[in-house]
């Protein structure tokens, strides 16, 4: 992963430009391997984010005997063994930075009839896991973790579960599928109910591969036993790759960027309604549904932006792109106030404090509070910032440079290849001024 820093340089100014497919949703594609992997044939995938993240999750399910062949841009066949034909891996399954593998493979793992230990690098290993292990042991799962509640997970296996019905404590749609899944091998009903809508992925898809499951407002059931038939999966691009262009586009002026085939699935288009609020240009156009997903062409234009406090219920529909939102709101007229939104803090980095730690660098006046971040628009100067290893950390301050009056070198990027392989060509292409050594 990060052997070695790799540093990205980027020169003030710039304006973004052209017609652009960013990187393939990372959500959507892992969970094509998992679901491929646990369905009776094959199953092809096309749009696969080939980033680390979602290689850790497929060559984790060629360790418990899948045959998943990785063709190259984009496309992944599954030969999917059913939900009872994953075999014991020879080794700790290591699913590096990506805490979406470790918590929905918790899941699945604790239906199978082996022993399973998962692993991460220093991040991951950081990471709160008793939000899954938790429900999981009230299904009658067996599992350790370390004595903070994080990585490792050692997973007993041959334990039988029972479906529950689980209020979710918080908005997580990681915790969301991780039970459910667990419930395609439990005895009876399981159902979840979330506090907040949170993205729906995993239920579209279980559906898509004909696997029932029943939804009604904020509760999701399903009967445990029933089968997932291979199928064709269409990747669309990740709105949470967008967001760093659109915010890109948005502050810098004379910028006129269309993102082709994005994902805009009502649980995850809270970037859209927030940067509108601020003042963005966004037109949503050529909506369609592709592979049961809504997807559409994104056009952003320059814009002067302002100030907002952001709507708390638009907070778990935008939770991975508030780094980004950051950014736009350093660069708006007035003051933008986030508050509910402590789960950044346990994200790849504690993103709330990293954010606010850059962005003071810049010169912009960024105050962390417990549950999110205040922060006074004006102009963004010239530094180094830390990323601490977060790629939307990374990603967000390069495009900050945009409005920058001088460079900004951002230190630890090696993980932007998580999700996002190939963002420094695709930005210079647009017409962002970035290198990296």
């Amino acid at each position: 992963m990060s052997g070695s820093n790799t540093v990205f340089y980027v020169a003030a100014g710039g304006a973004l430009a052209g017609t652009v497919r960013v990187a393939g949703d990372k959500s959507i594609s892992h969970r094509s391997i998992m679901l491929g992997s646990l369905a009776e044939g094959v199953t092809e995938v096309n749009g696969f984010l080939e980033g680390e993240d979602c290689l850790a999750t497929m060559n984790a399910f060629r360790a418990m005997g899948v045959k998943i062949d990785h063709l190259g841009e984009g496309q992944v066949r599954i030969e999917g063994v059913g939900l009872k034909g994953l075999k014991k891996p020879a080794a700790a399954l290591d699913l590096g930075n990506s805490g979406t593998s470790m918590r929905l493979m918790s899941g699945i793992c604790a239906g199978q009839d082996f022993d399973v230990t998962l692993i991460g690098d220093a991040s991951l290993s950081k990471r709160p896991m008793r939000r899954v292990t938790d429900p999981l042991m009230a299904m009658g799962a067996r599992i350790e973790t370390s004595e903070g509640g994080t990585p490792p997970l050692r997973i007993f296996g041959g334990h039988s579960l029972k479906g529950m019905d689980y209020v979710l404590p918080m908005a997580s749609a990681q915790v969301k599928s991780c039970v459910l899944l667990a419930g395609m091998y439990a005895e009876g009903e399981t159902c979840t109910t979330e506090p907040a809508p949170t993205r729906d992925h995993t239920e579209r898809m279980l559906n898509g591969l004909g696997y029932a499951v029943q939804r009604s407002g904020a509760r999701t059931c399903l009967q445990g036993g029933g089968t997932l038939s291979g199928t064709q999966i269409d990747v669309p691009a990740d709105i949470s790759s967008a967001a760093f262009f659109m915010v890109g586009a948005s502050i810098a002026p004379n910028s006129d960027i269309t993102l082709e085939n994005v994902g805009i699935n009502p649980t995850r288009d809270g970037v859209i309604t927030i940067l509108r609020e601020m003042g963005a240009d966004i037109e949503v156009l050529n909506r369609r549904e592709v592979c049961g997903e809504p997807v559409a062409d994104i056009r952003v234009r320059s814009a002067r932006l302002k100030g907002i406090h952001i709507p708390e219920v638009q907070v778990p529909l935008a939770i991975d792109e508030f780094p980004a939102i950051f950014v736009a709101a350093a660069c708006a007229e007035g003051t933008t106030v986030l508050t509910g939104a402590e789960e950044l803090r346990v994200k790849e980095s504690d993103r709330i404090q990293v954010m606010a730690d850059g962005l003071q660098v810049l010169g912009i006046r960024a105050e962390p509070t417990a549950d999110g971040i205040r922060i006074e628009g004006g102009q963004l100067g010239s530094g180094t910032v830390q990323s601490h290893g977060d790629h939307r950390i990374s990603m967000s301050f390069a495009m900050a440079a945009l409005r920058t009056s001088g460079p900004i070198t951002i230190e630890d990027c090696a993980n932007v290849n998580t999700s996002f392989p190939g963002f420094v060509d695709l930005a210079a292409r647009c017409g962002l001024n970035i290198t990296q050594n």
